[in-house]
Order: C-alpha cells, then structure tokens, then sequence
C-alpha cells in the first residue's frame, strides 16, 4: 500500500527538498556513521506495528535502542487480542516478535498509559526519536437510535471478550435468541460470524477464553446474518474467510441467487483476487451442490446468509423497551462509478427480528495526547511517510498512521517504511544531536507517579502461567484476563 501524503496540510513543516546540511549537521551524521552514540528511539505499542519498526530499527541500525511502550501488561496486541481464537497459524507471528523482545538493544515496558502516565512531550524530552504505533482502540458508531440497547455490541468489544482483552472481560453478552445481525461485510464480520455459529467442540482444544467458551456452549443462535450496505462486488472480506463460512461444520449458506444476477459478466475485468472471492461466492449461490454437500447442508441446524443493500436505520426495542429485539434496515442503492461508488437510500425499508446486533463496520484510533496533530474524520494521525506534520522527531505507524485497513503483511511493509524513513532523518542530521537519557529519564518519572511498568520477562512468567492453566484442560492457554490477578502473579 503506498504510502499516504498529507500534502494539503497547511501545518507540513517536512519539505520534499531540503537544504544542505549545515557543518553541525556534517557533524552529527559523522558521529552517528561512525557509530560513536546510541540512537534513543521510543515506540508506542506492542502490536504488529510496534513491533515491525522495532524490527526494522534494529536490523538496519547496529547501535540503536528501542524501548517499547505498551498500556496492557502483555504485549503484541491484535496479534493476541485480534486475531480469531481459530486461527492459531497468524499468531505465529509472536515468535518473531519474541526474538526482537529479547534482543539486548530493546526493551518493553508494559502497563504504562501514553498520554496519561507520561505524556509524549516527555517522550520526545528523552528520546531522539518517537514512534507512534498504537493501533486503533475504539470503534466506529452506527449512530443510529437504539444503539445503547442490550443485544447491541461493538465486533471489537465482542472479539475482545472472547479474545481476553481485559476492558472487554465482563461484556457477557446474551445468546438466548435464535438471530443475530452483523452489521458489515469485511474480515471481522465474517470472524464473529463464524464463532458465534461454529459447533463448540471445535473451539475447545483454541486459546479462546474459558467464559465465551462456556456462554457458545449454551448459545441458541441458529442464524446468522451477515449485513452490507453495498452489493456483493464490494464485499471486504477475503476468499479464506468466506471459504472458511462455506466449510463450517454444521451450517449451510443462505444466497440469493438473484443477488447475483450479471455478476459474472461484472467480474471478467477485475484484479484476480477479486475476481476469485466472486467466483467462489458465485458458485455458493448459483450452483446445485454436490452430493455429499447438499446432504451436509441439508441436516445442519445452523445457517448463516448475506444481505446487500442494507443499511441500518435504528434498533428496534422489545415490547418493554428493555433489549433489542430487531434492526430496521433501509434499502439502497448505488450511485456512481469506481472509487467513487457509494449507497444511497431508496426510500424502503425493512425490518429483521433478532436479539443480538454486532456493528462491524470500522475500527477507530484516537488520539494519544493534545500535543500531538490528530485528524478526527479520517481517525489517524496527519503524517507523510510516517513523519509526523509540524512535530519534527515524531513518527506513526500501522493502523494509526493509515487507518484501519489491510492485514498483518501490510502494516509491515508500512511500518518497515517509517523505520527507514526515520532513519533517514537520522542519517541526515535531522533528529537531535547528543545524547538523550531514554529510558532512564521515564523511569523515574513513572516511579514518582506511582507507576510500575512490566518488563518483557515478566510477561513471560504470565505467559507460563496461561500455558500451564492451558495444559490442565488441552487448551494451548487459559489467557489471563484481570490486570490485577496478573500483578499479584508477579509479586506487585
């Protein structure tokens, strides 16, 4: 993904030429070329991001030090708190962000708030360079009457509470009815999808948190729909996630055929991925089902289905107003061509009884701190390559610097990209010149405000912890979900 360029920022203070370096500016690139000082660098989260600049740093700086911040006691983020209990094979990915952990030129600092417990202002005062990379922690609203009714929830609180994310630990939401809505037709949607409908047996043996298995094992949802605004040209999700719907043990799909009507004439011209995702999901919907598949289908007690050209209007109260018990969807149409294709009402509507509704249409970042520039529409930080507007030293990356798109393999290529830019600048003479006293300094500012932070080896001694819990009952871990379980563990 290339790139985004703020350049109709009227505060951009990193020019595309710059002028040459002064002798002072000669003379610091000598000293960092001969490698005589240490580049301080600071990163703000632990998640793929966090973790891919430090990567990066380190691999193309001999000297540099990188000290990682992480609000959670534990670190990797999404790559914990994000990625479906059933997908074991993405986590991999800890083990190489293990392996930059133990290096002897980073370390981690766990359970300390950016922007609360030590401001970004104090960051930059300590440190030659700081990364943001903290991801997107919040969701976008429907902002629709009855969104604060129970039975409505957020995907990302729901992938939370079955993940361990700790905010998320007590959600405990209501499966007794037999519909769920999924407002949203990309990855996440069809993730929450597939966990509320696969049988239980088969999350048993995942990471998946022993309070979201107990409530599935008990859950009457029978049906799952899935909701787009648009049509199924412009569905979000990738071809493994929908094979994976078409393949759940015990469910069958619901497609309309007529919903697919000149498709396949549509698709001839289409990137090639795109064009597999609308061929796999041609053949789900147009074609007679083999043998074995049409029995399977048949006898499942489950279904799950795709709605286009839906867009939610308002939830709809239980008759003593005290849950949902419906969504109200308005019928659309689009209008336009290209990137410039959206959905407009036509006037119709529609109403789906259920009593669970997950909005899945977006993840949000938000800002860190006011002394950093932050554009609220688009939910990231203002920057160009990574460097952040009118805040020379300061950079961004992953979600926070692009938005909330793309996957694991995409916020490294971004986050590579700010690590080299930030080395540039380095290189060039462009960062502070001396030493800084990194680490040092914050501690002693965390210490006087009563701050305890979580080393990358206390994280290990939690992560035997969850293994051992795990081992008792066949799970890989039993994840720990109260901070305060968790200092007590570690002796706080």
């Amino acid at each position: 993904m290339a790139p985004r360029c703020w350049r109709w920022w009227p505060w951009l203070a990193w020019p595309r030429t710059r002028p040459p370096p002064s002798e002072s500016t000669q003379s610091f690139r000598q000293q960092f070329s001969t490698q005589e000082q240490t580049p301080q660098i600071c990163v703000v989260g632990s998640g793929p991001a966090g973790f891919y600049t430090t990567q990066h740093l380190l691999k193309h700086h001999s000297r540099a030090h990188v000290d990682i911040y992480e609000k959670q006691l534990v670190p990797f983020g999404l790559v914990r708190f994000g990625v479906a209990p059933d997908h074991p094979e993405v986590k991999n990915v800890i083990n190489t962000f293990t392996r930059t952990a133990h290096s002897d030129r980073c370390a981690f600092h766990g359970n300390v708030v950016v922007g609360r417990d030590v401001t970004v202002q104090e960051l930059r005062d300590a440190y030659h360079a700081v990364v943001l990379s903290y991801g997107a922690e919040d969701h976008q609203a429907l902002e629709i009457p009855g969104e604060e009714l129970p039975g409505v929830f957020s995907a990302r609180a729901f992938v939370g509470w079955y993940n361990g994310l700790p905010e998320n630990r007590e959600l405990a939401p209501d499966l007794s009815c037999d519909t769920a809505v999924v407002l949203g037709q990309g990855n996440v949607a069809l993730d929450v999808a597939r966990i509320l409908l696969t049988p239980p047996e088969h999350l048993e043996k995942t990471d998946i948190t022993e309070a979201a298995l107990g409530a599935l094992r008990q859950s009457q949802v029978k049906t799952v729909w899935i909701v787009g605004r648009r049509g199924a040209l412009q569905v979000a999700f990738t071809i493994k996630e929908l094979r994976e719907m078409i393949q759940l043990p015990g469910t069958r799909p619901i497609l309309d055929p007529a919903d697919f009507l000149g498709l396949q004439d549509r698709i001839k011209e289409v990137p090639r991925p795109r064009k597999r995702l609308m061929e796999l999901l041609l053949r789900a919907a147009t074609e007679k089902p083999g043998v074995a598949e049409a029995a399977r289908w048949a006898s499942a007690p489950r279904a799950w289905g795709l709605r286009f050209f839906r867009s939610p209007q308002q939830v709809l109260p239980s008759p003593d107003g005290r849950r949902a018990a419906g969504i109200r969807l308005a019928v659309t149409r689009l209008e336009g061509v290209g990137e410039a294709t959206r959905a407009v009402p036509t006037g119709d509507v529609e109403d789906l009884p259920c009593g669970l509704v997950l909005s899945s249409i977006g993840y949000k970042s938000r800002p860190i701190d006011p002394s950093v520039p932050f554009d609220p529409k688009l939910g990231v930080i203002p920057n160009m390559e990574g460097r952040v507007v009118d805040v020379p030293g300061l950079y961004c990356s992953g979600w926070v610097k692009r938005g909330p798109t793309g996957v694991i393999t995409t916020t490294m290529a971004d986050s590579f990209v700010t690590g080299q830019i930030l080395l540039q600048d380095l290189k060039a003479g462009l960062l502070p010149s001396g030493p800084r006293p990194g680490y040092a300094a914050v501690k002693a500012l965390l210490s006087s405000r009563g701050v305890w932070p979580v080393s990358f080896s206390d994280w290990e001694k939690l992560d035997a912890e969850e293994v051992s819990r795990g081992q008792g009952v066949g799970k890989p871990r039993e994840k720990l979900l109260d901070p305060q379980e968790m200092l007590r563990l570690l002796g706080r």
